[in-house]
Formats: C-alpha cells, structure tokens, sequence
C-alpha cells in the first residue's frame, strides 16, 4: 500500500462566496459558500434533501454554473477553463453509475481517455489497469455491458470510468445510495482502499451520516442554501457538535459510532486459519484440518483471494476444493471499520474473513477483539455501565 506521507496526487479547491440563484426564485439555492478542500482528502458533504449540496459539487466541475463567487482548483479559476476540458480533467460518479447502455465497460472506461486522444495501446492498457483497481476480472468484465452486471458491478465502473484519465479531483454524488448494505459497505471499503493509494481530492456528497463518518477526511455538515453549519473532522463533529441541528445529525449512539473511526487495521488479527489453493488435494487439505485439530480450512483462489469456507465433514465427500464448502459471506477489509467487522462477525457466526490490497487474504477478525477494543473506548472515556 502507498505510503499516506506521500505527496498527495490530488488538487486543493476553493470555494471562495459561491452563490446560486435561479431565475423565478426569490432565495438562492446555494448563498454565499465558503470553503477549502485540502489537497489529497476526503471531504463529505453532508445535510437534508433540498438543501443544495449537490448543486454545490456541481458547481466545482460546472455542470451547475454559480451566479457569482469564485471556485478555483489548484489556484486556477475554473470559468477560465472551457466546461468540456475541465470535465476530462475531474472524475464524476453518480447514483446508479451512470454508464451507457450502447458500450461495454471496457468502452465506458476508455472514454474519456480516447477523448482526451490517448492512442488505443494506452487506453487498453489503462482499462485492464483500472478493472484491477476496483477488483473487476478482465476476462470475465471487459466485453459485458451495464444491463449483465449487478448494482455493485456497474458503481465499480462507474468508479473505475471516473479514475481512468487519472484526474486530481473525484466528485462522487450519492455514488452508493442504489445498492444492498451489505454491496455498499464493500463498495466503501474499496473506496477507501483506493484512497490510500491514490491520494485524490475527492468531495463526496451524501444524506447518511454514518457514511460521512466513515468515509470521510472532514464533513461538511450543510443546512439550508448549504449553510456550513460545521466544518471538521469526523472525530471532532462526534465530540463536540457545532449546534443542535448538527447533534441530530450524529444521532443517537455517539459513543458506538467512535467504532466507526477505528478501521480494522488499527487491531492485531488473527492468522491461525488453515489455507488452501483450489488445486490443493482434498486429502492434503483434511490431514492439515486433523495435524492441527481444526474444523475449517479456507480457500484462497490464484490470486490469494478467499474464496470459500470448507468443514471437515464436507471433505469426506468432496472430489475438489474448488466446489467444496460454501462461498465467504460477510467480509470486511482492513479498511473497514469495527463497526462493520463486528456486524460481519454477528453475521458469520463469531469471525470474519479479512482482506487487504486487491481483495487479498490478510487474517481474521473475532467478536473477542471486536469488543475487547470497544471495552478499551468505553474505560478512556470513562464511560460507566
């Protein structure tokens, strides 16, 4: 993984007394917004439905052009740059990805490459490239299209077609609202994955508070005409609430949602697990299982990704480890919070499978842990039962 002390490859933005205001209207939908975005950060903008937050992101990239004020990326006025070139250089996902229809996802990806005029070598390459990135098989991915892929196939693109010029800026609006909880926690952990390695100045944008926190840098919790009602780091809005419309957006449960700051590479995991590769004899597989007394092996497929849980029961019947067992339910990754490891855990029974870069194996995590640590936040806050 990239080390975060890096210089970030990411693009600080100003939003310098940015207003909004339609015709026929008597208020702006947006008044008078004022803020930085730090280079290389994650910055999520939080608040109600109608209260112009996403018309505040897409004014950074002009698909929403303010009636005054000033945005500047990098120092650079974006109205000095034409609507077209400064799109090509800012990624954008969105609800439900977005993709077209008419092209595979090898061409949803390649787009904005071959606009920009890559030539096509480059552009095949940053396709295999970028479907690796998001965890898609090329050999499998390449040549479907949007309609063959479920929810969370098609935001992974979605995700990959907004990183694949490899611009300083990711806007992301509500990019995971249309998917299960379970796909879209997987989607968030491989957002912050992505993160850690690339370092881009992304403005998210989303109603979910949990979400903010779990994502983001620093939240911008915005109220009506988007407002910033506080502006900070997640830890700190937890804390110290700003007022009392922003206190309701924390909830109840302030305390547990601190599971939520800590991601599961903070904790020591467990690697006793007994491993296999599919092409393993199933014989080998049940021996290790007997040597070491224990009940379950994991299947790791060629590219050290679990693949499926197998009892020793099973392995007396079984002709292959590659249909052995059942398939992993629940995972985390190390990006995860404790709050999704310890909603895995309850799920699969006590421990979940945990991976790392590129969907790897990296150990597990058990309910012990899990609630060792919130025993641990609870004792420094001197909190009492």
């Amino acid at each position: 993984m990239t080390n975060t002390e890096e210089a970030p490859s990411g693009a600080e933005i100003r939003l310098e007394e940015v207003t909004k205001r339609y015709s026929g209207t008597a208020s702006p939908a947006v008044a008078s917004v004022t803020m930085t975005i730090p280079r290389g950060k994650t910055v999520i903008f939080v608040g109600p439905s109608g209260c112009g937050k996403t018309t505040t992101m897409k004014m950074i990239n002009r698909l929403i052009e303010p009636t005054s004020g000033r945005i500047s990326i990098d120092d650079r006025d974006v109205l000095d740059i034409d609507p077209d070139k400064l799109r090509r250089t800012i990624g954008y996902a969105i609800q439900q990805a977005g993709l077209f229809p008419h092209m595979t996802v090898a061409q949803n990806i390649g787009m904005v490459p071959s606009l920009l005029r890559w030539n096509k070598k480059k552009i095949a390459e940053r396709v295999e490239e970028m479907l690796d990135l998001v965890g898609l098989d090329s050999a499998v991915f390449h040549d479907r299209y949007p309609r063959q892929l479920s929810g969370g196939q098609q935001q992974r693109v979605g995700v990959a077609r907004a990183l694949a010029a490899d611009p300083p800026v990711l806007l992301m609006d509500e990019p995971f609202g249309a998917v299960d909880p379970i796909t879209r926690g997987n989607l968030q952990d491989e957002l912050m994955r992505l993160q850690s390695e690339l370092h881009k100045t992304i403005v998210f944008v989303t109603h979910d508070f949990d979400e903010a926190v779990k994502l983001g840098d620093r939240i911008a919790v915005l109220g009506e005409q988007s407002k910033i009602l506080q502006y900070d780091t997640p830890e700190a809005i937890l804390q110290n609430p700003a007022d009392d419309t922003v206190a309701g957006f924390v909830g109840a449960g302030a305390s547990l949602k601190q599971l939520t700051l800590l991601r599961v590479r903070d904790v020591e995991l467990k690697q006793e697990a007994i491993t296999a590769r599919p092409d393993e004899t199933v014989e080998a597989v049940r021996r290790q299982l007997e040597e070491r007394n224990r009940p379950f092996a994991l299947v790791l497929d060629a590219r050290d990704r679990p693949a499926r849980w197998v009892h020793k029961r099973q392995l007396a019947h079984a002709s292959s480890l590659r249909t052995a067992g059942k398939p992993i339910g629940d995972f985390v990754s190390t990006q995860s919070t404790l709050q999704d490891a310890l909603e895995a855990c309850l799920a699969e029974g006590g421990a979940a499978v945990v991976t790392k870069e590129r969907g790897r194996y990296a150990g597990t995590i058990d309910i012990d842990t899990v609630m060792a640590t919130v025993q641990r936040l609870r004792d420094e806050a001197g909190v009492s039962e």
